[in-house]
């Protein structure tokens, strides 16, 4: 009989437990609940809980105090109880363990220091759909539970540990239930667990929840420090409420709570990113007038703000005087410093920095090597490239997809397709997909080298591996087809690509204009560039220059004359390709006097003339209206 009820499933044995109990209902035995929290116990002192299982006859006359009496008596280990309330927990019957036996159990682990096994086991009680989401209802089952010994150190623990298991769920409504509670009963909140629901809010972006629960902090007199301050502080500035940062941390300045510079960071990060000069030079007055030092991320945050409005020399001052202060440069700081030097041309710098961190035992990372790389690849030197590229590999440093990326757009951008495919073919066999960057990075490099039909192929594989084509994606396939005489092609898939979610941007304007224009079709690309003022995209340069060149292919020349015009009106760069185009154009008409005159002001403005301008020129000179 033991040996086929241990097999029946923990459902099948509730149901039996349930059709038992109706048939003691005729014919009661009546047994106390100490008698049978005395058998149970005695049973899980000499046996396992697989034991009991196989013994259901105990369990007849189980209840919520049963449960109580078992789990709270010191005889039994706590692991017994552990199992033996796990073992309740599988039923879906009145057998089940309530909030009383589950404040017992976190009681017995309080008592033996088990606080990881205590959490979760509260966990387990918040995610469950049995016990709802029962704050009162656990302060009326710690009342039933008849703890004396050290119960309010216990019912701070117990309902610190509730409320951070909430948090942790992303139950704040809940969470802040339990604070309330707390508040209300007198029970101690601990700063560190509010600083737990603080952090947790700021990373969902809940920024007035921040708010909430630090007002409820001050006004129930939670000991705040700067640390709370500056999480809500940061959380403002993420949401752009820069002002309304300031006034917190003046607010709690005047109440002995003193910012540091990591707090005044969060700000300063702000006013960085939002280019805002004055409000970086407030900042610092600030710190000044209350004796802030700057730290290592102060200076690095100026120094960025510096790269941004082109100083590159006061980053070099502060990185400087960092130095002389004794603030110790990170990886992190040299990278920054790496890439700003790339960026601006000074490969040479690049390196001197990159020498001296590995001077001072700083490994470089990938990074580090990207930026390195992304700097030489930017001025051709690819030689350069592959060195820093062996390099990582004999430091065991990664070469992430990033750097194959950056290698590839370097040998593209001088023309060397087959280097940049052999770069792929290594980025294949290390695991790494090509993305959309890719892709159009090595089909725009066969479009300029003239091997339509492969950027084509390319492009093409793109959407057949499932990648989504995008804006650049479309550009470079109908500058492809533009390029091939294919206007038809190119104007459809001109009218696709804004179906398919990716918009013509200026360039892809640009690459139909050109192509109307160069086919004489000057109507087309007028449309086209009222279509593109419209949706407010400004006609720049190139645009320009093909439509000056598209109405001299049309014997519009005072049209193309009067664009030229507009060019210089509105601050537009006239470049020698179209000065030349207008001088074509003019000697074309036979307007000798006018080409001339665009001659001269090119050799004032310093451009280089080519053949095909002395050529125009020379034509005017035999035109018949000459």
């Amino acid at each position: 009989m033991n040996k086929e009820i241990g097999s029946i499933s923990s459902g099948k044995l509730s149901r039996l437990f349930n059709v038992v109990t109706q048939k003691q209902r005729s014919s009661p035995v009546l047994i106390s609940d100490r008698e049978t929290a005395r058998r149970i116990t005695a049973y899980l002192e000499k046996s396992s809980i697989k034991k009991l299982q196989s013994n259901p006859s105990l369990l007849f006359n189980l209840n919520s105090n049963v449960t109580r009496l078992v789990l709270s008596k010191p005889t039994l280990p706590t692991q017994s109880c552990i199992d033996f309330f796990k073992f309740l927990r599988t039923f879906e019957s009145r057998l089940r363990p309530d909030l009383t036996a589950v404040v017992t159990l976190a009681h017995r682990l309080y008592s033996d220091r088990r606080f990881h096994e205590m959490k979760s086991l509260l966990n387990s009680v918040a995610s469950d759909g049995f016990y709802g989401r029962p704050v009162e209802n656990l302060g009326s089952a710690m009342a039933d539970c008849e703890i004396s010994e050290g119960k309010l150190e216990f019912s701070e623990t117990f309902f610190d540990l509730v409320f951070r298991v909430y948090v942790d769920n992303g139950m704040f409504e809940e969470g802040l239930k339990v604070f309330d509670y707390m508040v209300g009963k007198g029970l101690k909140i601990d700063e560190r667990s509010c600083i737990v629901f603080l952090v947790a809010a700021k990373k969902r972006r809940r920024i007035d929840l921040c708010l909430d629960i630090f007002r409820r902090m001050v006004d129930s007199g939670v000991r705040i420090t700067v640390y709370s301050l500056t999480i809500v502080v940061e959380g403002l500035c993420r949401r752009g409420e820069v002002e309304k940062s300031k006034k917190l941390i003046k607010e709690f300045s005047s109440k002995g709570i003193k910012p540091e510079a990591y707090t005044y960071n969060t700000i300063i990060n702000a006013y960085v990113k939002q280019r805002d000069f004055s409000g970086v030079e407030g900042i610092l007055k600030v710190m000044k007038k209350h004796g802030v030092a700057y730290n290592k991320v102060t200076y690095t945050l100026l120094m960025e703000f510096s790269v941004k409005n082109g100083k590159m020399v006061d980053a070099e001052k502060l990185f400087d005087e960092m130095r002389e202060r004794g603030i110790e440069s990170d990886i992190h700081l040299y990278t920054s410093l790496i890439s700003w030097n790339c960026r601006k041309g000074d490969i040479k710098r690049a390196f001197l920095l990159f020498d001296e961190l590995t001077e001072k035992g700083l490994s470089p990372s990938s990074h580090t090597y990207g930026a390195l790389i992304d700097g030489v690849c930017k001025v051709g030197e690819m030689g350069a490239a592959e060195i820093l590229m062996n390099e990582m590999q004999s430091r065991g440093v990664d070469i992430t997809q990033v750097v194959f990326n950056t290698l590839i757009n370097g040998y593209c951008r001088k023309g060397m397709i087959d280097e940049a495919l052999t770069i792929y073919d290594v980025m294949e066999k290390k695991g790494f997909e090509a993305d959309v960057f890719t892709f159009n990075t090595i089909a725009s490099c066969l479009n300029r080298l003239k091997r339509y039909d492969e950027a084509k192929q390319w492009l093409f594989r793109m959407m057949e591996g499932g990648v989504r084509l995008n804006t650049v994606c479309y550009t470079n396939l109908i500058d492809v087809y533009c390029k091939e005489g294919n206007i038809k092609e190119a104007k459809r898939l001109f009218v696709e690509m804004s179906s398919k979610g990716a918009q013509p941007n200026a360039v892809t304007y640009n690459v139909m204009i050109y192509a109307y224009c160069k086919q004489g079709k000057v109507k087309e690309a007028r449309k086209l560039r009222d279509n593109m003022e419209a949706k407010g995209m400004d006609p720049d340069s190139y645009t320009y220059t093909s439509l000056i060149h598209g109405e001299c292919i049309a014997d519009n020349v005072d049209e193309a004359m009067r664009l030229f015009g507009e060019m210089g009106s509105k601050g537009l760069d006239q470049s020698s390709v179209t000065y030349t185009v207008m001088i074509s154009g003019l000697s074309k008409a036979g307007k000798s006097d006018e080409a001339f005159g665009l001659y001269d002001e090119m050799k004032r403005k310093g451009f280089t003339i080519d053949y095909k301008v002395y050529t125009a020129l020379v034509g005017s000179l035999h035109s018949p209206e000459t």
